[in-house]
């Protein structure tokens, strides 16, 4: 294992472990505080992200969304990693941006930080560069991602959840549309999500209402694979995470990338793209040791080249 924090799932990691309190979020943490509140390990092939601000239901702020969206470029980037786990300690998943900065997303815009008053355009930036670019850092990350959704998933924190590839949830978890709550419209790409996972009217029902969702009707609705109970959620993550790290790496990005398009994509569009990937995959050792596996009658053993 190579790791810069202890493993997540180990038993030696504690819930309350270098937990900041809710009413510092908004100061910006030096780097050491930072990299407790975003613990991370690589083992056997997986990338461990894990939110570490239990205090406050793990509410995500401007310096902890910059550490997640860096770590996940990382993982793209590295060969030796080939799956990703976002999870987080305590009794919440994530409670969304944190409000204490002064915004939405837990940043302040330059008007704000100036003193002056906020101006035509300051929260379409600031939703671009924050929510929507951490949630496109998930759905663009070359590895598969799982959620490990641990307890709340609400607001941004839910659609961190459902960018995810692979979603698991422990039985205790719940899922909340908190926007219309506040007044406000979905960002960090909800209304782009969640009509793809379950439709547009049972996404507007989720979305206009803003009820919390439990693990149970969520997998109902298809906004969740599985739910396991709250003791088996850290066994059965490890147990997919290391089967998708045990495949055939740069097939599984492929295959990603053209389920993510294929939504804004026409017929022809999408059969073009499937056969360039295709072309690509063909190349590659694993594809040919996926052939000679098959051939000689034995299991494969992918290497993630």
């Amino acid at each position: 294992m190579t790791t810069s924090e202890p493993s997540p799932l180990s038993p030696s990691s504690s819930p309350g472990r270098s937990a900041e309190s809710a009413d510092s979020a908004a100061s910006a943490p030096p780097v050491e505080a930072l990299d407790s509140l975003v613990l991370h390990a690589t083992d056997n092939g997986v990338s461990w992200i894990t939110l570490n601000r239990p205090d406050a239901l793990n509410a995500v702020t401007w310096d902890q969304r910059e550490r997640l969206i860096g770590l996940l470029a990382d993982a793209s980037a590295d060969p030796d990693v080939r799956a990703v786990v976002i999870t987080a300690t305590g009794k919440g998943f994530c409670a969304g941006a944190d409000l204490r900065g002064g915004t939405g997303s837990g940043e302040r815009t330059g008007a704000e930080r100036a003193g002056a008053e906020r101006t035509s355009g300051d929260v379409a930036r600031m939703i671009r560069r924050g929510a929507q670019r951490f949630i496109a850092a998930v759905l663009d990350c070359e590895k598969p991602v799982i959620a490990a959704v641990n307890g709340t998933a609400a607001g941004l924190g839910a659609h961190l959840a459902f960018a995810c590839d692979l979603v698991l949830a422990a039985e205790s978890a719940r899922f909340i549309e908190v926007f219309a709550r506040r007044g406000l419209v979905p960002d960090g790409g909800g209304a782009y999500l969640l009509p793809r996972l379950i439709g547009p009217q049972r996404a507007k029902e989720l979305m206009f209402f803003g009820d919390p969702v439990p693990a149970a009707e969520a997998e109902r609705l298809g906004l969740v694979n599985r739910v396991v109970p709250d003791g088996e959620l850290a066994k059965t993550a490890r147990e997919w995470a290391e089967r998708l790290a045990a495949g055939p790496t740069r097939a599984l990005a492929l295959t990603k990338q053209l389920v993510n398009a294929s939504f804004e994509t026409d017929r022809a569009a999408a059969f073009a793209a499937e056969a360039a990937a295709q072309e690509i995959t063909m190349s590659t050792a694993d594809a040919q040791e996926g052939v000679a596996a098959f051939v000689e009658r034995r299991s494969p053993t992918y290497r993630g080249r």
